[in-house]
């Protein structure tokens, strides 16, 4: 963005992309009283602090950026995950029983579960009995995957390992809602199962996703024997720092034998 809109000159407004400014550097007070007590508290929270107003309503930068983030949170819903990305990060995919993505937004028990060829898929193509099994899902955000996998799986993938941890065979679910993991477990009978998921967008972020881990999964599990870490994107939890935690927690599991709630961390 053009330094000068941040100070309020809303000059070629339409021709900025205002996505991309970062909303810890979006701010359209002229004059603010203190300029360092603003700087502080942007530089705190990525929340729509400063934006600045006329009379009772935003700015037109401030308003029109309301409804890009919007737009964008939607888009990232109904997105598809490109099949490029996918043979790039080396994944092999299958998808749930949803035919797309309404399916997947109308029909939440689809998005659980797969049929037999897809379940014939990742038990031929997979390591069975790993310490660790990681896959991706698209989830409610597909760009995330793009985003987020590349640094995300491979520093957890290298972090375990080093400590002699196995690591399953990586794949990509198209359509996929987190409960896949009961399916995948009873497949693979891997002792943690952990998938990294799009997570449902909003204003601050349309790249955000999260990890859901389990001890001994299965359909026998409750929501409670999960363990999550959230908002993993780059104005959240960034990819690499959020790889320590999720490592860190899956060794806790192996070792203690347990997760969701009896997990002590």
């Amino acid at each position: 963005m053009d330094k000068n809109m941040t100070k309020g000159n809303q000059k070629d407004i339409l021709d900025l992309d205002l996505t991309a400014v970062p909303m810890q550097e979006f701010s359209e007070l002229p004059e603010p009283e203190s300029a360092a007590v603003l700087d502080q508290l942007k530089k705190a929270t990525p929340a729509r602090i400063g934006i600045g107003h006329v009379g009772p309503r935003y700015h037109t930068a401030a308003a029109l950026r309301f409804q890009a983030d919007q737009y964008a949170a939607a888009d990232a819903v109904m997105a598809e995950v490109p099949e490029e990305v996918i043979q790039k990060l080396g994944f092999f995919e299958v998808r749930t029983k949803c035919k797309d993505k309404y399916d997947m937004l109308t029909r939440p028990d689809l998005g659980r579960s797969f049929d037999e060829e897809a379940k014939r898929t990742i038990a031929e193509r997979c390591l069975h009995n790993p310490d660790v099994e990681i896959y991706v899902g698209d989830g409610l955000c597909s760009p995330a995957v793009e985003a987020n996998v590349p640094d995300l799986y491979f520093a957890i993938r290298a972090s375990l390992e080093y400590d002699g941890i196995s690591v399953g065979t990586p794949f990509f679910v198209r359509y996929c809602r987190m409960n896949t993991a009961k399916t995948v477990a009873e497949l693979l009978h891997p002792k943690v199962t952990c998938i990294l998921l799009g997570e449902r967008p909003g204003l601050l972020t349309a790249k955000s996703m999260s990890a859901y881990m389990a001890y001994n999964a299965g359909y026998h599990m409750r929501e409670s024997d999960f363990n999550v870490v959230s908002n993993i994107s780059a104005v959240g939890i960034p990819p690499v720092e959020a790889a320590a935690a999720i490592a860190d927690m899956i060794r806790a599991m192996l070792k203690q034998k347990a997760s969701g709630y009896s997990l002590v961390l």
